[in-house]
């Protein structure tokens, strides 16, 4: 098979297993046994990990020779979650795979011939990446072989918790001697990893996962478990027609009344110029008919809806922020006589953009910088119409450099307050803006 295609370039071949696929219909299939239609299940399951894995060392090469950085401007994450509508986790994470099988060699030839799988190369190399660090080559070379034989017997799951194991098999005479690194090691290591994600699901539900130490989780865990306490305590005054919730329930409901304890006692330092607090946007109309109980309803600060019902249980308990865009009630202009931004513009302009205005980039309001368009350095104001939204890293790609003839990504702003980014000529000659995918539905309607 490799000496037939051996003359063919690479995106001849990515072309020709593209065509395959086309011709990989349902109606194709003429088994003539259940047995048949298994083993060709587990086939196709083997020959989609192998593509997973070249296109994992793909990536890994572009990353390492900065191939994106040199045509497009951008980091490698970037580029990749732009060019293929990927989110900039998955593409980080492709990329660290390719990254993972490239210093592992044993272990990235096993992937390529599929010995083993893409998923269970992952976790060999997060296993291998753990291992002290005063193995020698042999001792890793070793381990490599160790944990491909593991891989035999074991999914991708069972392979990560195999760290402690590995270091028995390739050290034993050491292993007492090591535990106490060992937990060293996994402390260090758990706090390097700790994360905390919170990602809108898109249909009315917030997603939280994270990571943190043992001895930073626990007192977490204790605080939860308190409130989950006192509601369980509370049971017998739900209405008893109401489904009895679940543990996991429970410890939801617990967090949300640890939040709401700690806003109303305001023990949270400020964020972007204000204390912490949910933000609905609406207009006063519509605030009035809340009022009177009309379903209507008002939007978060990152455009998400919010019910009627909720909506009217806020208004008994808020602070009301009027956001007058470009009206008399607030001034939302300070000329060149200020250049930080102050908390009403701060307020109007979280309100406009909702977030990182580069395509493809979810980055809240909060984590992101006040852009100004035209630079402050070049007599650009600090005013609602020459600021953008953008996050650390998008804002280091957009700022105007002081050359005006360099080749960069650029931001203009529409009348009505859409950020428009163009990319570089390098990129598209025509230099045809994008627009985040947040304000489409706000230019259709």
């Amino acid at each position: 098979m490799e000496n037939s295609f051996g003359h063919h370039s690479d995106p001849d071949l990515v072309a020709l297993l593209d065509g395959v696929l086309d011709a990989l219909t349902d109606d194709r299939l003429r088994l003539e046994s259940p047995q048949q239609r298994l083993g060709l299940g587990v086939a196709a399951v083997r020959v989609a990990s192998r593509v997973s894995i070249w296109v994992q060392g793909l990536m890994a090469g572009v990353e390492a020779d900065e191939v994106a950085v040199q045509v497009h401007g951008t980091s490698t994450t970037t580029w990749l979650a732009d060019a293929a509508r990927l989110t900039p986790r998955e593409a980080r994470r492709l990329i660290r795979a390719g990254e993972g099988l490239t210093k592992f060699g044993l272990v990235g030839e096993a992937a390529r011939t599929g010995e083993v799988s893409a998923t269970q190369a992952e976790a060999i190399t997060s296993v291998l990446a753990e291992l002290p660090d005063d193995f020698d080559t042999d001792q890793i070379i070793e381990g490599e072989s160790t944990m491909i034989g593991f891989a035999q017997t074991h999914n991708s799951a069972e392979l990560r918790r195999l760290t402690h194991h590995l270091v028995e098999v390739l050290s034993p005479e050491t292993v007492e001697a090591r535990e106490a690194g060992r937990l060293e090691r996994e402390a260090r290591l758990a706090h390097a990893r700790r994360f905390l994600n919170i990602v809108d699901d898109g249909h009315g539900s917030v997603l939280i996962r994270g990571s943190l130490p043992v001895v930073d989780a626990d007192p977490f865990r204790k605080l939860i478990d308190s409130y989950t306490a006192q509601i369980t305590r509370g049971l017998e005054a739900l209405d008893p027609l109401q489904a009895t919730p679940s543990a996991s329930q429970r410890r939801a409901d617990a967090l949300c009344r640890l939040v709401e304890r700690h806003q109303h006692q305001a023990l949270a330092p400020c964020l972007g110029g204000d204390r912490p607090r949910l933000v609905v946007t609406l207009s006063y109309d519509t605030l009035l008919r809340q009022a009177r109980d009309v379903g209507t309803t008002g939007t978060t600060g990152t455009g998400q809806g919010i019910a009627p019902s909720v909506l009217r249980r806020f208004l008994c308990d808020a602070d009301i922020l009027p956001i007058v865009l470009g009206g008399p009630s607030e001034v939302l202009d300070v000329g060149r006589q200020q250049r930080l931004v102050t908390a009403p513009i701060r307020a109007a302009l979280n309100h406009r953009d909702k977030g990182c205005v580069f395509p493809g980039c979810d980055n809240p309001p909060e984590t992101c910088h006040a852009h100004h368009i035209v630079p402050w350095w070049n007599g650009g104001t600090t005013a609602l119409h020459n600021l953008a939204l953008l996050c650390p890293h998008h804002h280091a790609i957009i700022e105007p450099s002081h050359n005006p003839t360099t080749d960069r990504w650029t931001l203009t702003l529409r009348d009505d307050g859409t950020s428009e980014i163009r990319p570089p000529r390098r990129i598209d000659p025509h230099q045809k803006p994008r627009i985040h995918a947040r304000f489409l539905t706000r230019l259709r309607t």
